[in-house]
């Protein structure tokens, strides 16, 4: 397996990440050894926040269905008793102008449903990812998409939006995504306003951390460059 631990030291190095990154792997069954996760959490996305202080472990679909729409991204079905709540809380999010009912064949989902999630920071992580989490400010996050470019992953413009979760089958299926986060994420997991996520397919994430440092010392280097443009240049 990819010395994780290393992969983080470079991706938190080169960024100047305060948060850890997040390893997130979907399994058809849980993982031996992995601890499974226990307690009640109000949304998927709730993992990501256990996993950034330093918990390492599993969920099981049940784990996920206080999240009616993070079940929806996840491809998980919920129990008969509340198969309701998708379309009540979606019915919401319309009557309050958020969305419209149009966009939701539209969000990203997951192709199979997952026996098992296994979330831990990246690197502690006990299997392969499927997706890493990086959080942090726009101007240091925005290197993963630079580092991408330089490694030659797919690396999409467009930065999504609402739900957040969609970010994890967007990035499966496109390479390296941003996303802005929703308020439901920032109330969960207490990213901040200043704050943005990009998602690296578990596949690609050595190769982007292995660059990320050459695109921080560039940047830094082409700061200096643009300064001294502007300085000289700039009239007013």
């Amino acid at each position: 397996m990819i010395d994780y631990r290393t992969v983080e030291r470079q991706l938190s190095g080169a960024l100047g990440l305060q948060r850890r990154p997040v390893a997130v792997a979907f399994r058809s069954t849980p993982p031996p050894g992995v601890a499974r996760f226990s307690g009640v959490e109000p949304s998927g996305c709730s993992f990501w926040r256990l996993a950034m202080s330093e918990k390492t472990f599993y969920t099981v679909p049940a784990d996920h269905h206080n999240c009616p729409i993070g079940s929806y991204t996840h491809n998980i079905t919920p129990p008969a008793e509340r198969a309701g709540e998708l379309g009540q809380t979606l019915g919401l999010m319309a009557d309050l102008g958020y969305l419209r009912m149009e966009e939701v064949p539209g969000i990203p989902r997951l192709p199979t449903t997952p026996g098992a999630v296994v979330y831990a920071p990246l690197g502690d992580t006990p299997v392969d990812p499927d997706v890493v989490l990086v959080a942090g400010r726009p101007g240091r996050v925005m290197l993963l998409q630079e580092a991408a470019l330089r490694a030659g992953i797919a690396a999409p413009a467009p930065l999504l939006g609402r739900p957040t979760c969609m970010a994890l089958p967007a990035s499966l299926a496109q390479g390296v995504i941003a996303t802005t986060g929703c308020v439901g994420n920032r109330v969960y997991t207490d990213l901040g306003e200043d704050e943005l996520y990009v998602v690296v397919p578990g596949k690609d994430v050595a190769r982007v951390a292995a660059e990320a440092q050459t695109i921080a010392n560039a940047n830094l280097k082409l700061s200096e460059y643009h300064r001294g443009r502007r300085q000289a240049l700039a009239t007013q």
